[in-house]
């Protein structure tokens, strides 16, 4: 631990100019040590890195030959806490700590509670070069980064919220981490952070960080068709929810509500809602309109309601529904061993008039499909080589096709989604998503990238492969019909 009371002298020059002439003998030594080896098959590499931020730790711990000190202050609290340092050492990480330190040895520095209660954690990464941090602490590190401008640390703090969106947090995070990403202008956090909030949108509906969605946010996810939820209606309940405890101007509300898809919920539960929620009651005029087109569109037959209206538009497109009608989960344990096959039903459509009609669809799983490209060559002549083929070139592939065809089909295509992820404590976490329309049986990137020869691959849980396959009926405008 760093001292955080008391003064002590600054060194003198003697030992600044001895830490420099250290670390430059360190540096011409390592590049020795490079061409050596580029010159000599036998020669080593004798490596003391360890020992050497084993001694820089040391030297923040003791504070031994300090010749700088920092006091950090907050406006909460009347006492500083002090860090004995090394110029050298804060000027080689920080242009902000070097233009500090340029002519004074003793600064002051204002820092709210959150990140003083990290500073020390901070200073130590510019000893050694590492730090570890937790989900509550990654916004206030990435400020100080930012702050006294230590690049690679703001680098390594950004990639470290983007590869753990997923992790288990009490109160959530990944929408605060998005709020924080739109104010400082890290476009990259805020897609990754967005992608995760419309994949995973059913997990974030029922935690403590829903009510904390800002406006736009909110109005960005409900413009989305791939969120990933049960229903309609369970995205309507949390509309509901964040706006009777946010409560917004009515111009921002009636544009909140009127991003809901009413055409994909069922009449009897639109009935309900306009019986029971206040929040409808109180916009009502606001999405009357909506409710009576969705209640015509449950009325006719998509074909005869197509030729009045414009169903290419995102009204009519159905989002990633994980209700049973909308497709079906498919775990398959260890995916790397055979083919596999599987066939379930949707619902032909989200109308009502297409309530009673279903689909069956066949699915083939193959782990080690070889591409044309890649298939052995035989040939009549004696000379002619075999072309040799290993298991390991074949790459996962995916066909869905429909079991049947129907007059029903007319005016209706079927975009395909595949979801993969996990399932944690009844979430549904989904680590990639994969879309593909009728036009084609399966997507060509389908896992790529994923090794599933490996049982620890990151595409498996517990040697299992879990997908999520959902059929979206999209309907088509035919032949317009003059009012």
């Amino acid at each position: 631990m760093a001292r955080l009371t008391g003064a002590r002298p600054v060194a003198t020059h003697r030992w600044d100019c001895a830490t420099a002439a250290f670390l430059l003998l360190l540096l011409t030594v390592q590049a020795a040590q490079k061409a050596d080896l580029g010159g000599d098959g036998t020669a080593a590499t004798i490596n003391h890195s360890l020992m050497l931020l084993q001694r820089l730790q040391e030297l923040l711990q003791n504070g031994n030959g300090s010749d700088t000190v920092l006091r950090v202050r907050t406006a909460a609290s009347e006492e500083a806490k002090v860090f004995h340092t090394h110029q050298l050492l804060l000027s080689l990480q920080s242009e902000v700590f070097e233009s500090l330190l340029h002519n004074q040895s003793v600064i002051t520095l204002h820092e709210p509670p959150e990140t003083a209660a990290l500073f020390e954690k901070f200073i130590r990464y510019l000893y050694c070069g590492g730090v570890s941090i937790l989900l509550h602490q990654a916004i206030p590190m990435h400020q100080l980064a930012s702050k006294y401008r230590v690049w690679g640390l703001q680098r390594g703090v950004a990639e470290y919220m983007k590869t753990h969106l997923a992790s288990e947090s009490s109160q959530g995070h990944v929408v605060g981490w998005y709020h924080y990403a739109v104010r400082i202008g890290d476009v990259a956090l805020q897609e990754s952070c967005l992608q995760f909030l419309a994949w995973n949108l059913s997990a974030v509906l029922s935690s403590a960080e829903w009510s904390s969605v800002s406006v736009e946010l909110l109005l960005l996810l409900l413009e989305r068709s791939d969120l990933v939820l049960h229903s309609e209606l369970e995205l309507y309940t949390a509309v509901e929810s964040w706006l009777s405890r946010r409560q917004p101007e009515g111009p921002v509300a009636a544009r909140v509500l009127r991003a809901i898809r009413y055409p994909m919920i069922a009449p009897s539960q639109l009935f309900r809602l306009q019986a029971q929620s206040a929040v409808l009651a109180q916009h009502y005029s606001a999405v009357q309109d909506l409710l009576f087109q969705a209640f015509q569109f449950h009325a006719a037959s998509p074909l005869h309601f197509a030729k009045y209206f414009d169903v290419n538009c995102s009204m009519f497109l159905p989002r990633n529904y994980l209700a049973p009608s909308w497709g079906a989960q498919w775990v398959i344990n260890n995916p790397a061993r055979d083919d596999r096959s599987t066939s379930f039903q949707t619902q032909l459509g989200p109308s009502s008039h297409d309530a009673g009609k279903r689909v069956t669809w066949n699915v083939l799983f193959s782990p080690r499909w070889l591409p044309v490209s890649l298939r052995p060559v035989y040939s009549d002549s004696v000379s002619a080589a075999v072309q040799p083929v290993r298991m390991e070139d074949g790459r996962p592939r995916l066909v869905i096709t429909p079991a049947m065809s129907s007059p029903d089909f007319a005016g209706v295509s079927f975009q395909k989604t595949v979801l993969v992820g996990v399932r944690q404590q009844g979430r549904v976490l989904v680590k990639h998503a994969y879309s593909f329309h009728q036009s084609s049986d399966e997507t060509a990137d389908f896992l790529a990238h994923a090794d599933l020869q490996r049982r620890t691959s990151e595409y498996l849980i517990d040697n299992s492969l879990h997908l999520h396959i959902i059929i979206k009926p999209v309907y088509h405008s035919l032949i317009k019909v003059k009012k």
